[in-house]
């Protein structure tokens, strides 16, 4: 299970949701880091993942092949919280659409 399915934890003290590393400053054919659709893209499979692996643990957890109750709580949670956080990007992303469609107008 990936403990940061995000990539927002990091042991530096810089700002995770933008690092100079991931800020392209060449000219715009040049890429050297992954695009915005392709981060998404990236982070939408890891939170499909934890919830896919929280539920693989619930059913484990029921039949009995498990008996740690907290881990499975745990688990559940972090998948409940990326989908959560991924849910307010998905809403500040249409919000900002939805702004830049009201100055064309």
């Amino acid at each position: 299970m990936a403990t940061d399915p995000l990539g927002l934890i990091q042991s530096t003290g810089q700002n995770p949701l933008v690092s100079r590393s991931s800020i392209s400053t060449g000219p715009p054919g040049e890429q050297s880091s992954p695009s915005f659709k392709d981060v998404l893209m990236k982070n939408i499979e890891q939170i499909n993942k934890l919830q896919q692996d929280a539920e693989i643990a619930i059913e484990d957890l029921v039949t009995g092949r498990r008996d740690d109750a907290a881990a499975v709580l745990i688990a559940k949670q972090k998948a409940d919280l990326a989908f959560q956080t991924l849910l307010q990007v998905r809403n500040k992303l249409v919000s900002a659409y939805d702004e830049i469609k009201q100055i064309r107008v």
